[in-house]
């Protein structure tokens, strides 16, 4: 699903597309600034975004083998609900015991 299949799927339930549009853009604006800004966003049920940072680390060129210096950064992360895992591993159960 990408973002304008979840405009839609929204837009179903809330009958206007427009509004829908715009709260999908105001969710991951407001999720985007918060965790950029050091904070962790908790939605119940859902998971939780936040902020880690990745310290300064030697790494190895596959190709050539030679050591290449990787500097140190911070990146968004995500964390499932025990709520989003359960209905996510269901969902699995259900696929896998499908023949093709």
């Amino acid at each position: 699903m990408n973002k304008r299949e979840l405009v839609d799927a929204i837009a179903d339930r809330v009958g206007d597309r427009r509004t829908a549009t715009e709260a999908v853009n105001a969710i991951i604006d407001a999720v985007q600034k918060a965790v950029a800004g050091g904070d962790k966003v908790s939605i119940t049920g859902f998971g939780a975004f936040e902020m880690v940072h990745k310290p300064a680390r030697t790494a190895r060129n596959p190709s050539t083998g030679a050591e290449i210096k990787v500097a140190e950064s911070w990146g968004p992360k995500f964390r499932p609900g025990s709520d989003f895992k359960e209905l996510v591993n269901a969902g699995g159960k259900k696929k896998s015991g499908k023949k093709k």
